[in-house]
């Protein structure tokens, strides 16, 4: 693994994708260096659209790209907008790094995503894993888009010789997170649902399937500290999961969510709803090889993404 220092130092950083929870985890973490931070609103600059993107890169000429734009959602989303999924997060991946090419950008991150693993792949999940099996259904196109943009940064170090790399994110919480009712991930779907039990009084909360399925959890504000660290000292053109290295049940889950926001009544389960998969444990060896640990605990990390719920909806611990 290519370990090569890279000044950030004095560098127009663009941060694509600044408005999600894992863009605004990189905001706020890029305000400790010395750079220029660039950031554009998806109503001046829409990603997918390649001559506004490339018109973009011409006149702002980023030194370094920080690819976080991307559209997201939990397994109902995913599950749903499958056509979505696939052609916005393909059209954003593709213009974006074609166009930090084109421009000079010396060093390119793109963050992808665990769902990349095969939905059976042997634990914890290691970056060869990629394309050894069926991906998880519910998901696909998302995973697909995520794939190809691994393939396009390979492609583009192999052929060009850019230095752009790629890290894959373990499941993300934070602030800035999506609290919508059906289209949200676990974390801030039990938040929030747990949170307005709380608040109505609702003697049970349902949690969807079986509780069965582990999960890993990453607070993002360490997942934007990491994301620096290795654009700092990495350039190598091997994957880099980011994560903590453990992982919890939903059941238990759910159980640490509903003690941080108060919610003391009963907690059910619905086997009608997917559980999505099995397991999702990344191996975070390389990334603990190049120097960097998770260091916010889960307890911590849930109680400061229930306080950022609070401050982002406008309501009250009650």
């Amino acid at each position: 693994m290519a370990a090569i220092p890279f000044e950030l130092k004095g560098k127009t950083v663009f941060v694509a994708g600044h408005r999600g929870m894992v863009g605004g985890a990189l905001v706020r973490r890029l305000a400790r260096e010395q750079v220029e931070l660039l950031t554009v609103g998806r109503s001046e600059l829409d990603l997918r659209d390649q001559a506004a993107v490339f018109a973009w890169f011409a006149t702002m000429k980023p030194q370094v790209v920080f690819l976080a734009a991307a559209k997201v959602g939990g397994i109902v989303a995913n599950n749903t907008l499958r056509a979505e999924f696939i052609y916005d997060n393909l059209a954003i991946t593709a213009n974006v790094i074609h166009a930090a090419y084109v421009n000079g950008a010396e060093k390119l991150m793109f963050l992808g995503s665990s769902c990349i693993y095969p939905k059976l792949a042997a634990q914890p999940l290691r970056e060869d894993a990629m394309l050894t099996g069926p991906l998880e259904p519910t998901n696909e196109p998302y995973a697909i888009a995520k794939i190809a943009g691994i393939k396009l940064i390979e492609a583009y170090r192999s052929q060009y010789g850019c230095d752009f790399i790629n890290v894959m994110p373990t499941n993300l919480y934070g602030p800035g997170d999506n609290y919508h009712p059906e289209y949200s991930h676990v974390v801030a779907a039990l938040i929030r649902r747990f949170h307005e039990a709380k608040v109505s009084g609702v003697p049970e909360v349902v949690v969807w399937g079986t509780g069965a399925p582990r999960r890993e959890f990453l607070y993002v504000d360490d997942m934007a500290d990491a994301s620096v660290h290795l654009m700092k000292i990495y350039s190598g053109a091997d994957l880099i999961n980011i994560g903590t290295g453990t992982d919890i049940s939903i059941t238990d889950f759910a159980r640490v969510v509903a003690a941080v926001v108060g919610y003391a009544g009963a907690i059910a389960f619905d086997p009608s709803r997917p559980d999505g998969t099995p397991r999702k444990l990344l191996d975070v060896s390389r990334l603990t090889k190049l120097g960097w640990r998770a260091t916010t605990s889960l307890e911590d990390g849930i109680r400061l993404a229930y306080q950022s719920f609070l401050r982002e909806t406008g309501q009250v611990a009650a």
